[in-house]
């Protein structure tokens, strides 16, 4: 008995690793884009810490938000306002080398209506001076790379 309860709990622990490994969206403690809401980037231009109570579930993450209006915005098209490789760093995307790399709030940029993080400030550096190729290259890489751990 206490044998079947370790081999089931050792079976369930591996499907919640292999599922958060495989996470489309980088969430920190369960919180995609570290807490950030999203909506603001575009709306106020500059990183707004969203709210526990003004939250929404989508792909597997919450999303905060400022306000409610942000809410219901990003609620319509999610995918309007969700940063590009799911927020891991747009960069890390583009260098072929598959993996997902973690990414600093700090970093953003929007770039033809479309959000972008980066690594640190440093990586941040890099990718602006080649961004439209870059995200040519991420683009393309991000099809398989999404499910990757």
């Amino acid at each position: 008995m206490k044998r079947t309860i370790i081999i089931a709990f050792v079976a369930l622990f591996s499907i919640v690793q292999a599922k958060a490994q495989k996470s489309e969206i980088f969430a920190p403690g369960g919180k995609a884009i570290k807490g950030y809401d999203a909506v603001a980037f575009f709306k106020q231009s500059k990183a707004v810490k969203g709210t526990d109570s003004l939250s929404y579930q989508w792909k597997g993450a919450n999303w905060l938000f400022a306000s409610q209006e942000d809410l219901d915005a990003f609620k319509a098209t999610p995918e309007k306002y969700a940063p590009q490789y799911g927020g891991f760093c747009a960069y890390g995307a583009s260098d072929g080398t598959g993996h997902k790399a973690p990414t600093q709030t700090e970093t953003w940029t929007v770039v033809n209506d479309k959000l972008y993080f980066n690594y640190n400030p440093k990586v941040k550096e890099l990718w602006l001076k080649d961004q439209e190729n870059l995200i040519k290259k991420a683009d393309a890489n991000w099809t398989e790379l999404k499910d990757k751990n």
